[in-house]
């Protein structure tokens, strides 16, 4: 065992302050020189982390505190980024569990903490932001017990030590109750020394290493992190990687360690050794795959393989052919497509790929819409042009019966539109489980419903309650195939023709449902540019100008009032769109297309589809 080391994951429900209270701790042990100019929320380093608040990829970093070394992987608390979690939790021997002081547990709080017991780590609790006006923390702390008695939790993981903090401001103190201006956190960093366990293993035992996560850097080439269970890795010698495929007796793949880091602060150091317990970053094996094993050259012994939940959604990726392609983007062919799905399948451990008829499009499954959508618009974001689908559910057959996922919700809305949360899931074959009165006029409500009714249900509820409803959900199983689903009740208002988008066209389109364009833009045939108020498709021309003639009248020359357009996100795109529709994203537009441009085309497809063909 190596007494002065510990490996603790921070697990909690999206927002309750993880990566708040691994900002404090890094102050507390003056892991930043006092000169240094800090950004908050320094572990979340990735643009769309900072611009959605939310923790995607699991990351760590280490600070010591009387002479101990603690290790500190920050998880996402999303259910979309689940295969981060899981990864996370197989580097540590102990989780803080963070629970909102007047939230209480959290749907994610439920999925991380599973995660945890499954693993059997010991947590400790900390209640943060116990300085809220509607802080209850007595409470929250019954729904804490109640909560780990709900997972058949063994009675040595109840009897957790609990830690009430204000992670924003670095005071914890033991027990519930308000920090004092004088604490700071070395209440906390005492209890996890005492509590969690330093991690087991022998330094003289042939050498075992699972690799949990990969990187790359533009000097070493791909980066193996990971944890090592037994022996020793030194910088220099050759130590051999057992793939997927290895069987015992069969020839290892063998490789010299040309670099060997450990975490240091919130960065990497370099270090000469590392042994049992240790969290390890190295370079050298360019064939590393997440779930391999390091191990002795003389007695190689694979280590389990990491396993995450299944995908439950899909979606195709294919090469941007609309008219526009090629005006904003870097990369657009199919190669480059490819090449850049499969670096993320490198790293990122819940996405499937799969090839499909066309060596242009990719069908890329993964947890949930949201895990989705940051793959997407980190790809535009690099310069990627491509055409996405609408997500479908992946199915399975149990004893010949089709099943589908099933997503657990838990919606936090103002009592007055309980109403709305009900009428909207009822059709969406949605069951509310439990209601519940929760703060200051707002009400808790629990519900199960297909994944299938879920998509697109978080920007209607968010407009409803005019962004003030909180939702979270989360995978819950399978339910046998509930039927045809409602899907948007307008047909598309599609472009006849290319060219600039005139106010005067749109002053008659108007009339006839809602815009997604406005005077100025520039549409292809083919383009949705706006909702229809009836079921069926209408080709419009958006681009007509008005006739000059040399007849004027005073009320035809009036000022044209055009009603502001909704312009979709990503998000709201990917939501909105029937099958036979794609949405275009490229670096600066998203844009709504249907999936043949022209009218005869589109006749033609739809005439193939009925006959079955």
């Amino acid at each position: 065992m190596s007494p002065q080391l510990r490996n603790v994951a921070l697990v909690a429900h999206v927002d309750h302050g993880k990566t708040t209270l691994v900002d404090a701790l890094l102050r507390a042990t003056g892991t930043f020189a006092a000169h240094q100019a800090v950004v908050d929320r320094v572990m979340d380093s990735n643009d769309q982390e900072r611009e959605r608040g939310i923790t995607i990829l699991a990351k760590a970093a280490s600070v010591t505190w009387n002479g101990v070394k603690i290790n500190l992987v920050d998880t996402p608390g999303h259910a979309d980024f689940g295969g981060e979690v899981e990864r996370a939790l197989t580097m540590v021997d102990g989780v803080l569990l963070l629970v909102d002081a007047a939230e209480g547990p959290l749907p994610q709080t439920r999925y991380v903490l599973q995660k945890a017991l499954a693993r059997d780590l010991p947590a400790i609790v900390i209640i943060n932001k116990v300085d809220r006006q509607d802080a209850r923390a007595d409470e929250v702390l019954d729904e804490i017990y109640q909560l780990f008695i709900d997972l058949d939790a063994g009675d040595h993981h109840i009897d957790f030590e609990i830690i009430s903090a204000i992670a924003r401001e670095g005071r914890a103190v033991k027990g519930i109750g308000f920090p004092s201006e004088d604490d700071d956190l070395s209440v906390l960093l005492d209890t996890i020394i005492e509590k969690i366990p330093a991690p087991t293993g022998d330094p003289t035992a042939p050498l075992q290493a699972l690799v949990t996560n990969l990187d790359a850097s533009e000097y070493l080439g791909r980066l193996a992190i990971g944890r090592i269970y037994n022996g020793v890795l030194r910088r220099g010698e050759t130590v051999a990687l057992l793939e997927a495929e290895f069987a015992e007796g069969q020839p290892a793949l063998k490789r010299r360690l040309t670099q060997l880091m450990e975490f240091s602060g919130t960065g990497r150091g370099e270090a000469e050794e590392l042994s049992a317990g240790d969290l390890f970053v190295l370079a050298g094996f360019p064939e590393v795959e997440i779930g391999d094993t390091l191990a002795a050259v003389d007695n190689p012994v694979a280590l389990e393989r990491l396993t995450v939940d299944e995908p439950v959604l899909r979606m195709s990726f294919g090469v941007n052919t609309s008219p526009f392609a090629g005006r904003d983007g870097k990369y657009l062919t199919s190669r480059h497509l490819i090449e850049r799905l499969n670096r993320e399948i490198l790293g990122n451990v819940s996405i499937k790929l799969h090839p499909t008829d066309s060596a242009d499009v990719m069908e890329v499954a993964g947890r949930g819409e949201l895990q989705l959508a940051v793959l997407i618009e980190s790809m535009r974001r690099e310069g990627y042009e491509l055409q996405v689908s609408r997500p479908e559910v992946i199915t399975k057959d149990v004893n010949g019966k089709r099943f589908e996922p099933l997503e657990r919700g838990v919606c936090d809305v103002p009592d007055e539109h309980v109403g709305t949360v009900t009428q909207e899931l009822a059709p969406r074959k949605g069951k509310i489980t439990d209601l519940r009165p929760g703060d200051a006029g707002r009400t808790i409500v629990t519900f199960e419903c297909p994944s299938r009714g879920l998509i697109g249900f978080r920007s209607l509820l968010l407009t409803a309650t005019r962004g003030t409803a909180l939702l979270h959900q989360h995978h819950a199983g399978w339910t046998p195939w509930a039927g045809e689903l409602p899907h948007r009740t307008g047909g598309a208002m599609v472009a006849d023709r290319q060219g600039m988008v005139t106010a005067y066209a749109l002053d008659n389109l108007q009339q006839r449902g809602e815009l997604f364009v406005q005077p100025g833009d520039e549409v292809y045939e083919g383009m949705v540019v706006g909702e229809n108020a009836r079921d069926d498709e209408m080709v419009v021309n958006a681009v007509r100008a008005k006739e000059k003639t040399n007849i004027r009248t005073h009320s035809h020359d009036d000022g044209v009032k055009l009603a502001a357009p909704k312009i979709h996100t990503l998000e709201t795109a990917i939501e909105w769109i029937a099958d036979d529709e794609l949405v275009e994203v490229t670096p600066k537009a998203i844009r709504i297309r249907k999936r043949h441009l022209g009218l005869e085309d589109r006749r033609k497809a739809f005439k193939q589809q009925k006959s079955g063909g």
